[in-house]
C-alpha cells in the first residue's frame, strides 16, 4: 500500500478522533438534566464527585435541617443528599463517556509472525484498520448522541418523581402530626371530662351509665392518640428515606401544620396540552423513538458490510527481497444477508411508535384525572372550612350558653365537644387530602401549576382551632 492512501484514512481517522475528545464531566452532564427537570421538581439536582463537593452538600444538608423543613426545603434536601438518586445522577457521566467513544475508531490491530526451518526464515507483519467503523461513524455518533438524549430524558424523569414522591411524604407526615397534636387536645379534654363525670356520679347527679359512656369515650381518645402516634412515626420514616437522612439527622423538624388552603384554584381548561408539552415521559418515548429510527437507518446501511477492514502488510524471507502490500478481510453475504436484522429494527421502530401513542393517550387521562381530584379535593376542603367548621363552633358556642344559663346538662356539651372533634379531623384529613392532589396534578402536568382565574371571598377558618 502506498504511504498516500494510508495517510488518507489515517488523518480523516485522527480528526474523528480530536473531535471526539469531548468533556467526560458527571457534574456537566448532570447539568443539563437538572435543567429539564427544574421547573417541576422547583429545585436544582446536584451530584457530588469530589471530597470538596461532599462536604458542601453535607453543610448545606446541616443548614437546612436547622429549621422546620417546608415543603420546598425539603425537596432541595432530597435532591441533593439521596444515596440512590446520587447513584442514578451517575448516569450521566456513563452517557456522557459512551457518547464520546461513538466518536473514537477502534484501535488498530498488528500481527506478526515468524516461521524458521530447512535453513530459511519468514516473517510477516500486518497493521489492520477498521475501515467500516470510520465509514459507519458519524451514523454511530449520531445514535449514540439520542441515547445520551434518552438518558438526560430519563435522568431528569427521575429527578421530577423523586420531587413528587418527596413532597406526598412531606404532607402526609406534617399532617400526621397535626392530627396527633389535636388528637391529644382531645385526649386531655375527654380526661377533664371524665373526671368531672366522676365527682358528678359521687355527688349523685349522674348516673353509672353517664359515668361508663364518658369513661368509653376517654379510653377510646387515648386509643385514637396511640394510633395518631403511630401514624406519624410511620409517615416520618416514609419521609426519612426519601431525604436520604440517617442517624442523628433523623431528628429533623417539621411544621405544626399543613399550609392553608389557596385563595383560589386553578382553573384551566387546557391541561390536557399542557401536560403533552411539559411531560418528561412523553419526551423520553419521542426520543427512544428516534434513537429506534436511528438504529434503523444503520442497520440498512451495514447489512450487507459488516466485517471490512484494511490494513498494511509486509512479508520479507530469507535470502529474498522484502514486500510490501495492503490486504482486505470482507466477510461475504453467502448465508447471512441482513433481512432479519432489518425486520426486527423496523419491528422495534414500530414497537416505539406504539410507546409513544400510548403514553400520549396515558398522560391526557392521567391529567384529566389529576385535576378532577384537585377541584374535588379543593373544594371538599372549602366546604369544611367555610361551612362545617363554622356550624360545629357555633353549636359549641350556643351549647356553652345554655349551659352556663343552666338550659343545658353537661352531657349535652361533652356530646357536641365530640362532634366537634370529628370534624375538625375530617377537615384536617380534607386539607391533607387537598395538598395530596395538588401535588399529583403538578406532575400530571410536568410542570407548576397555572395562576388561579378567579378569587373566592371567604372568611378564614382554622381547622385546628375548634377545641372540645
Amino acid at each position: 500500500m502506498n504511504a498516500l492512501f494510508l495517510r488518507r484514512p489515517l488523518a480523516a481517522g485522527a480528526a474523528l478522533l480530536l473531535a471526539g475528545c469531548a468533556s467526560l464531566g458527571s457534574q456537566d452532564s448532570l447539568r443539563a438534566s437538572a435543567d429539564l427537570a427544574r421547573a417541576s421538581a422547583g429545585a436544582d439536582a446536584r451530584l457530588a464527585t469530589t471530597d470538596d463537593e461532599r462536604r458542601a452538600l453535607a453543610s448545606e444538608v446541616d443548614a437546612l435541617l436547622q429549621a422546620p423543613l417546608d415543603i420546598d426545603a425539603a425537596v432541595r434536601l432530597a435532591l441533593i443528599n439521596h444515596p440512590g438518586l446520587q447513584a442514578t445522577y451517575q448516569d450521566a457521566g456513563i452517557a456522557q463517556a459512551d457518547l464520546v467513544q461513538a466518536t473514537r475508531l477502534r484501535n488498530p490491530s498488528f500481527g506478526f509472525s515468524r516461521m524458521a526451518g530447512g535453513g530459511e526464515r519468514e516473517i510477516e507483519r500486518g497493521v489492520a484498520f477498521d475501515l467500516a467503523g470510520l465509514l459507519t461513524m458519524p451514523l454511530r455518533q449520531r445514535m449514540a448522541a439520542r441515547r445520551h438524549e434518552e438518558t438526560t430524558l430519563r435522568i431528569a424523569a427521575a429527578i421530577e418523581r423523586h420531587a413528587h414522591d418527596t413532597r406526598r411524604a412531606w404532607i402526609e407526615a406534617v399532617a400526621a402530626r397535626q392530627a396527633l397534636d389535636y388528637a391529644k387536645q382531645v385526649a386531655a379534654a375527654f380526661d377533664a371530662s371524665s373526671a368531672l363525670t366522676a365527682r358528678m356520679r359521687q355527688a349523685g347527679n349522674a348516673s353509672a351509665l353517664d359515668l361508663a359512656r364518658e369513661q368509653a369515650f376517654h379510653a377510646e381518645a387515648g386509643a385514637a392518640v396511640m394510633r395518631a402516634a403511630r401514624q406519624l412515626d410511620n409517615a416520618r420514616e416514609a419521609l426519612t428515606r426519601q431525604l436520604g437522612l440517617w442517624g442523628q439527622q433523623t431528628g429533623y423538624m417539621l411544621p405544626e401544620r399543613l399550609p392553608d388552603l389557596p385563595e383560589a384554584p386553578t382553573d384551566t381548561p387546557d391541561i390536557e396540552r399542557l401536560a403533552l408539552e411539559r411531560r418528561l415521559d412523553l419526551r423520553a418515548a419521542r426520543a427512544a423513538a428516534a434513537g429506534t429510527a436511528s438504529d434503523l437507518g444503520l442497520t440498512r446501511v451495514t447489512r450487507m458490510v459488516n466485517v471490512l477492514d484494511l490494513g498494511y502488510a509486509s512479508k520479507s524471507e530469507t535470502g529474498k527481497e522484502r514486500s510490501d502490500g495492503y490486504e482486505v478481510a470482507l466477510e461475504l453475504p453467502l448465508f447471512d444477508w441482513g433481512g432479519a436484522r432489518v425486520a426486527r429494527a423496523e419491528s422495534l421502530y414500530m414497537q416505539a411508535l406504539g410507546h409513544v401513542a400510548q403514553t400520549a393517550v396515558d398522560a391526557r387521562s392521567q391529567a384529566r384525572t389529576a385535576y378532577l381530584a384537585y377541584r374535588t379535593g379543593y373544594d371538599v376542603a372549602r366546604h369544611y372550612r367555610e361551612q362545617v367548621l363554622p356550624l360545629r363552633k357555633r353549636i359549641a358556642d350556643e351549647t356553652l350558653l345554655r349551659y352556663n344559663g343552666m338550659l343545658a346538662s353537661p352531657f349535652e356539651l361533652l356530646a357536641d365537644a365530640r362532634e366537634q372533634a370529628a370534624a375538625v379531623h375530617a377537615a384536617i384529613d380534607a386539607l391533607r387530602e387537598f395538598w395530596l392532589a395538588d401535588t399529583d396534578l403538578r406532575a400530571a402536568l410536568g410542570g407548576p401549576l397555572p395562576p388561579p382565574t378567579h378569587h373566592h371571598h371567604h372568611p378564614a377558618q382554622d381547622p385546628k382551632e375548634p377545641t372540645p
